[in-house]
């Protein structure tokens, strides 16, 4: 029995762990951002990997599991940089992924959002009730696989780590995420790598000139990021993929004839592309607007109850080791240092523009110095907004479409003052400049989103908040370094939409980057004065509708909620992407019902005996996220190689040597994808539900 301030916490095996952990999660979260537009929390897998690996050690405990965790994690979450870092090569103004520009602005960016969340933590962590979904499951699980006790004195005992309330040990979960991994991994080779199973399927047909389609896509990472997000969001998803796909391209195709030699599907992907996706646009950024104002009174009395927490820090009084933060001055040193660091790395992206050195160097300040203030503000709304929904479903997308938009507007007044709008190059490099700023300020969000989290996992398993921050610091650098060559190995293997370094790519390979596209597709707008404001105000005023209805639904105290976050999210994602989202999500309802039927049926307690079962699911959830983006990630290699001495970018496919069997139609491959899916479906229920049988 040990107390917990006798226990090591950040150890050099453990940072050298975390790193590791961190380069997996970073590479899967950068392949799966740019496939689908989502990444997935690693707080989950990564505390189980970390109980299997040092369990080999015999001194390993509870409080270095969660340092490791906490490093993975930050690092899984800030590769969400790359919903708009891509932009810069869909405009030209990049040809790769410049290496140091990539690592000083994801660090740097990430840095700050760790030391801008730190004084929230009293009020947000410490004196709040949000649930913190993702913080307090990895608590739980860390729990479940250490033994230590918990006995600082200062909890109850009921929240103390018991041999006996050990419900799952780590070699079970960390059993569940290797059979998702596996799964996962055989059916991606065997879609992207031998190419005999099909990624999806269209039924496409019309009514009259109106256009609709009947989608379904067969990605396991969509599958288990839908029954992640759970059944609220995935019926909120459906709604925004009928908005877009029932109402919108049906009327505007009604009024328009496919123009010959394209197909109704090209056809109707080029107007949801063009037109469609504008109106998700404008739902997800009134969505996030009015998330961010709901979140003002909340803030503000947390960042005073936080003052007050560190002025008593500077009395002198002895302070416990789970209430000691980094200190103000490292804080500020920290931020200075992260100043000076964004205004070495914004002149070296502007210096290459040829513009007056005044110009250059006003643009570099004013860029550096919005970063920081939205960035500020940005911290305290995601942190808040990741305690409520947890980080995986928070509207960071909303987030970048607001700050993409409001730096777009403040270039545009600023380049029209100094005649920088005049040239073609000069517009180009002013959308640049607007979206690497936007990087910047994603990547303060991104990290603050998840800082919170990680320190509630924290706050319950009594580790040192400290020690937390400087993993997580740790974190955002490892993470940061693996994103520009997982970038540039990407794109060099499969293309972005509207980006491809070679002509001849396969079309169906290519990575949508959705946000980036989106993104780009404003800044773009708004510089050359042709953005589809229509489109966006139709989305606005979508979303204005949709919040009433939730709110109102709230005020009845109905369990079932729409979120317009999620509505925007259908409008704007391609429907093969949503569809798998919303049967996962589906799944995720279905067992849960069994649960209730079950605990109902024998008078158990619905809660106890959800636990597991949501362990064991979210646990191989992640094995197939992880599996399927790894699996992308090596095909990107094999595909580089190949490329690069002579040969095809699909050198595993077997379609070519068995062409008698496929046809070339796709049907077969079709068919073959469709069983596997529902499969793999009817498997991961099964597996999740045997959880009860043990019972």
């Amino acid at each position: 029995m040990k107390n917990t301030s006798q226990l090591r916490e950040l150890t050099l095996r453990g940072i050298i762990i975390g790193a590791l952990i961190t380069v997996v999660f970073t590479a899967s979260n950068v392949y799966l951002g740019l496939k689908v537009g989502l990444t997935f929390s690693s707080a989950i897998p990564a505390a189980v990997i970390s109980m299997a690996v040092l369990r080999l050690f015999s001194n390993s405990n509870i409080l270095e599991n969660n340092m490791v965790q906490t490093q993975a994690s930050a690092a899984g979450t800030l590769s969400s940089v790359i919903f708009i870092l891509p932009g810069l090569l869909m405009i030209g103004y990049w040809n790769s992924f410049p290496f140091w520009q990539t690592l000083l602005i994801c660090s740097a960016g990430g840095m700050l959002g760790v030391v801008f969340s730190i004084p929230l933590r009293h009020a947000m962590v410490v004196k709040s009730n949000l649930p913190y979904p993702e913080g307090v499951a990895a608590a739980e699980i860390l729990k479940a696989g250490c033994s230590e006790h918990v006995e600082d004195g200062d909890r109850s005992s009921n929240d103390a780590v018991q041999k006996d309330d050990v419900t799952a040990d780590k070699d079970s979960g960390f059993r569940d995420i290797l059979f998702g991994g596996f799964i996962a991994a055989a059916v991606s080779f065997a879609t992207n790598g031998l190419r005999i199973l099909a990624d999806g399927a269209s039924y496409w047909f019309t009514q009259g000139r109106a256009i609709f389609q009947l989608p379904i896509g067969f990605s396991l990472a969509l599958l288990s990021a839908g029954y992640l997000i759970g059944i609220a969001a995935g019926i909120a998803i459906l709604i925004g993929t009928l908005i877009a796909w029932g109402v919108a391209i049906p009327i505007i195709s009604s009024g328009m004839d496919v123009p010959e030699g394209s197909s109704i599907g090209s056809f109707a992907m080029g107007l949801w592309k063009d037109n469609v996706r504008f109106i998700g646009a404008g739902t997800l950024a009134i969505a996030a607007i009015w998330t961010l104002l709901t979140l003002v009174k909340p803030i503000i009395e947390g960042m005073k109850t936080s003052l007050r927490a560190l002025n008593k820090n500077n009395t002198g009084d002895v302070i416990p080791r789970t209430e000691l933060d980094l200190s103000p001055k490292i804080v500020l040193l920290i931020s200075a240092v992260m100043f000076l660091v964004l205004i070495g790395t914004f002149y070296s992206f502007v210096a290459d523009s040829g513009l007056p050195l005044t110009t250059a160097w006003g643009l570099v300040l004013g860029s550096v110095i919005f970063a920081f203030a939205i960035g500020f503000l940005v911290a305290a709304a995601c942190g808040y907004m990741a305690g409520l929904v947890g980080s995986s479903a928070s509207p960071i997308s909303g987030i970048g479409i607001i700050a993409i938009t409001v730096i777009s507007l403040l270039l545009l007044v600023m380049g029209e003052m100094n005649g920088m709008l005049e040239t073609e190059k000069g517009t180009n490099f002013a959308t640049a400049l607007a979206i690497f700023t936007t990087s910047a300020v994603l990547a303060i969000a991104t990290i603050s989103n998840d800082n919170l989290q990680d320190l509630k996992t924290g706050y319950l398993v009594k580790a040192t908040p400290w020690r937390q921050q400087v993993a997580l610091l740790i974190g955002c650098i490892v993470g940061a370094a693996v994103i520009s060559p997982v970038l540039e190995l990407l794109y060099n293997a499969y293309g972005f939409t509207g980006a491809t370094p070679r002509p001849d790519m396969d079309p169906s390979q290519v990575l949508a980057a959705p946000q980036a596209t989106l993104m780009t597709t404003i800044a773009k707008g708004i510089f050359s004065h042709k953005l589809e404001w229509t489109m966006i105000n139709i989305g606005l005023a979508v979303g204005v509708v949709v919040i009433i209805i939730d709110a109102l639904l709230a005020k009845k105290g109905s369990k079932l909620r729409i979120p317009a976050l999620a509505v925007g999210m259908g409008i704007y994602l391609p429907p093969a992407i949503t569809a798998p989202l919303i049967i996962g999500s589906v799944l995720s309802w279905i067992i849960t019902s069994q649960v209730k039927k079950r605990a109902k049926a024998q008078n158990e307690d619905f809660k106890t005996l959800f636990k597991p079962v949501e362990r064991k699911g979210a646990l191989i959830a992640s094995g197939l996220i992880v599996g399927e983006s790894l699996v992308g990630v090596s095909l990107a290699v094999l595909i580089v190689i190949s490329i690069s001495n002579g040969g095809s970018d699909a050198p595993l496919a077997l379609t070519s040597w068995l062409g008698p069997i496929f046809g070339g139609s796709g049907i077969v491959e079709q068919l073959l994808g469709l069983t596997v899916f529902v499969v793999v479906c009817v498997l991961f229920t099964r597996r999740v539900l045997g959880v009860l049988k043990s019972k």
